[in-house]
């Protein structure tokens, strides 16, 4: 399969670092102008070199937005101009009891990892629909399905975004834009490697191994039986948000490595 995204523009949130910035790096390989973001300058020219370094004959632009607010999302909306690829990666995470987690927590988990999302496609989705072609992807997590005990606020932004792509996608049939949800399971971002750190640190063993231990222990019903790659997740994505992927809308597909006991 040879995917072309030529004479798209593609706009890839929280894509400095981790499965964002491999999902821009897949974009950008398959054709597509891509617009980094993320909250810093710094860190979005960083991103900027280290991809243009990767895929020389990409161009690549970037804003420093903020997404945990609705002055940000119109920051990066009036950086980004015309998008026919608009992939929702933003998010935050991290465990906190329940009875612990007030509505300040709540608040700021549903800003950043539903409404950036809702901001964003509500601005951008009516010109790909007048435009007759358009993808937006929301990277979900299998948490959205198989809820953390220790992080509930988290889980329940991820299910919401389940049921928004799923509406959106309803809204806009026909026209032919597809909506879809990626949920990635256990996955070896920048993230989970600082995470992991000061146990690599006080065992000696390797981030693979740490990571492959975590999974056994925390997703015992994983079939691969270790985390993915950010590579392995932005395959998808990219796919999703190819021309081929044209009859796929409105779906949740799983990268979960099967941590998800479920056969649909």
């Amino acid at each position: 399969m040879n995917i072309q995204l030529n004479n798209k523009r593609a706009l890839v949130t929280a894509s400095t670092g981790g499965i964002g910035f491999a999902i821009a790096k897949g974009l950008a390989e398959a054709g597509a102008e891509v617009v980094i973001n993320g909250r810093s300058e710094g860190s979005v020219k960083e991103a900027i070199a280290r991809l243009v370094s990767a895929v020389p004959a990409a161009t690549i632009t970037g804003v420093a937005a903020d997404l945990s607010d609705a002055s940000g999302v119109e920051t990066l909306l009036k950086g980004a101009g015309h998008i026919d690829v608009l992939v929702n990666n933003a998010g935050i995470y991290g465990p906190q009891d329940f009875f612990e987690t007030e509505d300040e927590v709540w608040d700021s988990y549903w800003q950043t990892n539903v409404m950036s999302g809702v901001r964003l496609s509500r601005a951008l989705l009516p010109a790909m629909v007048a435009g007759k072609w358009g993808r937006v992807v929301f990277v979900s997590s299998e948490s959205a399905r198989n809820i953390p005990a220790d992080m509930i606020h988290y889980g329940v932004s991820k299910t919401a975004q389940l049921a928004l792509a799923r509406g959106l996608a309803k809204r806009v049939a026909g026209s032919g834009v597809t909506v879809n949800s990626v949920l990635p399971g256990p996955t070896l971002s920048d993230g989970v490697a600082t995470m992991m750190q000061s146990e690599v640190e006080r065992t000696g063993k390797s981030l693979e191994e740490v990571t492959q231990a975590f999974v056994a222990e925390h997703r015992p019903s994983s079939i691969i039986q270790r985390a993915a790659t950010v590579e392995e997740v932005a395959n998808m994505i990219v796919y999703v948000c190819s021309p081929q992927a044209s009859a796929t809308t409105g779906a949740a597909l799983r990268v979960d490595g099967g941590v998800v006991d479920d056969i649909v």
